[in-house]
């Protein structure tokens, strides 16, 4: 599969990543005076060179200038977009359009494309031309209203959800587009937006909502549908508990010594220990502060229950043994950094596995090669930058980045 990358910051390059680690070329088109905002101005720049950031979305892509506004660079995407299979892009609605690369142009050139499109808010719609940022999908989804402790102030999820969730599903639209047109020989266009992601990994708040009228609040770390299902305080700190059906919470009880509760009205089913939720949590605190949270975790293993401790990045990316068995942590060798870690996919295909082949690319360090393959032509010479991009000065570049991105003309 040959993807074209029109996509910046992190729901669009997540999902490109994603098609790339399992075996497509991907190919980054970035400006020549700044590429992909993430390179300069996200956090964690690394000796001057590309950020973090960027490393952490980019891996397994080849990289190629142009800038888009030039007629001689749009006439060589063209080329590009003519052997591509899939041209991913998260402008604003229309942004494309206006650039010269929107769909309906695109596909005069390549009636079998499959055109991806993530954006805030989707193509359509009141809110199409509003910004798209994950703080406002989560917020304008609900996600916000029902993340945090009961009666505490408006909380975002801590991962971003809106743009890793249109990430994923635009990845799985585009596998989808792309066996059907193995079948049809016909392309499409295919779309998604942070906003309808979040909402559709609502689906206990949303059968909450349906199921009894009641508008879902925010429950810390409990469980929407079962209880006990939380973080419960132990002597030293807290454990996670997942005693989400009657057999679980007998078992909990037991492994307690707490067996009263197992007949005990308030808790004797399901619903009622949702109702009871507060309560029964104290009930259990009280008896879990007589031990360690290391433990108690090993006691209700021992018994069967599900649970766990809560563990730090520091220790899920350097020292868990399971994480590192099941080689979550990655090392690639890039060629201005050294060594660099990324996370592992976390799919596992016995025939034909994810993989790490290439490191983030350096800006516009593959034209050449590009072209060449998949053109049978050279590349636009002139709009190659010096030293793929490298020792421009930091005020300049930055100032070339917002003018390239329109003022908020990329969503995601």
């Amino acid at each position: 599969m040959r993807v074209l990358d029109l996509t910046q910051v992190m729901a669009g390059p997540f999902c490109t990543m994603l098609l790339a680690d399992l075996g497509a070329d991907v190919v980054k088109i970035e400006h020549p005076d700044a590429g992909d905002q993430t390179r300069r101005s996200w956090g964690y720049p690394v000796n001057g060179e590309d950020s973090r950031a960027f490393l952490a979305l980019n891996r397994n892509k080849r990289s190629v200038c142009l800038d888009l506004k030039n007629p001689a660079d749009r006439e060589s995407f063209y080329r590009l977009a003519a052997a591509a299979d899939v041209v991913v892009e998260n402008f604003r609605p229309g942004v494309a359009d206006r650039l010269g690369v929107g769909y309906e142009t695109l596909a005069e050139h390549n009636p079998g494309l499959i055109y991806a499109s993530i954006s805030g808010f989707g193509q359509t719609g009141p809110y199409a031309d509003r910004p798209g940022y994950d703080l406002i999908a989560q917020a304008m989804s609900g996600v916000m209203s029902i993340t945090g402790e009961p009666g505490g102030t408006p909380i975002k999820c801590g991962l971003p959800i809106g743009d890793l969730g249109a990430g994923l599903f635009c990845a799985y639209a585009i596998t989808a587009a792309y066996s059907a047109r193995l079948v049809t020989g016909i392309g499409q266009r295919v779309e998604t937006s942070l906003f309808e992601a979040a909402i559709a990994m609502s689906v206990w708040e949303s059968t909450e909502w349906w199921a009894t009228g009641r508008v879902p609040q925010p429950l810390g770390s409990a469980n929407r549908m079962s209880a006990p299902y939380q973080a419960l305080r132990t002597r030293d700190g807290y454990i996670t508990v997942g005693a989400n059906n009657q057999r679980l919470w007998e078992r909990l009880c037991r492994a307690l010594d707490l067996e009263d509760l197992i007949d005990d009205a308030r808790f004797a089913e399901n619903t009622g220990r949702m109702e009871n939720r507060d309560i029964l949590a104290a009930v259990l605190e009280a008896r879990l502060t007589d031990r360690d949270a290391d433990e108690w975790v090993e006691i209700l293993l021992d018994a069967s229950v599900p649970a766990g401790p809560i563990h730090d990045y520091r220790y899920v990316l350097d020292e868990d043994p399971h994480v590192q068995a099941r080689g979550l942590v990655q090392e690639v060798e890039h060629p201005v950094e050294g060594r660099v870690k990324v996370l592992g996919s976390p799919v596992r295909m016995g025939a034909t596995p994810a993989t790490i082949r290439r490191p983030p690319p350096l800006l516009g360090e593959h034209a050449d090669e590009v072209f060449a393959e998949w053109t049978d032509e050279p590349g636009p010479q002139s709009r190659r930058p010096s030293s793929h991009g490298h020792g421009m000065d930091a005020g300049a570049q930055g100032s070339a980045g917002r003018a390239h991105s329109a003022a908020g003309d990329v969503d995601g």
